[in-house]
């Protein structure tokens, strides 16, 4: 019979824009930048505050994003409009003259600063998505779904027989534009002793829906003398 595994991923995988854009920057601050004096060594900076206002906003909205839950439309059209308009002052090289008027508050961080930063979240962002979220991960076959661990030998097995599966994707900037088609699953399952069980944060979730809830309505016997590839 066809099995269907799903992985749920920390809210680490949404980070990724941060290490994204702080490599970047790194790559912007190494071809333009220029060395200053630091104590007795040189230290290589971007001369423009552009960068990092750049990196600290992404930084902060990703923070905010993955704490705060960020409801319908508009909240995500105002991120994206802070967001925008912030790339847009950067691009035209205005931020300098705007920090300007709070008392050269500019911001700058040296090339070591973007690529240890950025390399030591990527490291933990490759580490938690592709090692540590899949130490469990659930197992569905027609008639049922199994929650497996890849140390030890324990495993929980549920029947679909009166199982609800919904599928939640409220946070437009968390699942749509940081998670790229992610979203929650919730299922509870039917009997005397109904269970919720949560994954989060499963990946393009959409077009993984209609393929569960068809699975959970087969029964097993119906695959008993059909082989499916």
């Amino acid at each position: 019979p066809p099995v269907l595994r799903l992985y749920g991923h920390s809210s680490l995988f949404y980070w990724w824009p941060v290490w994204a854009v702080g490599y970047l920057m790194a790559l912007l601050t190494y071809l333009g930048g220029h060395r200053y004096m630091v104590g007795s060594d040189s230290e290589l900076f971007h001369p423009s505050s552009n960068l990092g206002v750049v990196f600290f906003l992404v930084l902060f909205l990703v923070i905010l994003v993955t704490n705060v839950a960020v409801r319908g439309l508009a909240s995500g059209v105002v991120i994206l409009a802070i967001l925008l308009g912030t790339v847009t002052l950067a691009y035209f090289d205005l931020w300098d003259s705007i920090l300007a008027w709070v008392g050269h508050l500019r911001i700058h961080l040296n090339f070591a600063a973007y690529f240890w930063f950025s390399t030591l979240l990527f490291l933990a962002w490759a580490l938690s998505f592709f090692v540590f979220d899949r130490m469990t991960f659930w197992e569905i076959k027609p008639g049922q779904i199994t929650q497996d661990f890849v140390f030890g030998s324990g495993s929980r097995s549920f029947d679909t027989e009166g199982m609800v599966i919904e599928k939640y994707r409220g946070d437009l900037f968390r699942h749509w534009l940081l998670g790229l088609g992610a979203g929650d699953l919730h299922i509870r399952t039917a009997g005397p002793t109904s269970e919720r069980i949560d994954i989060p944060n499963v990946l393009f979730i959409g077009t993984k829906i209609n393929t569960i809830q068809e699975m959970i309505a087969i029964r097993p016997d119906a695959f008993s003398h059909t082989t499916v590839r």
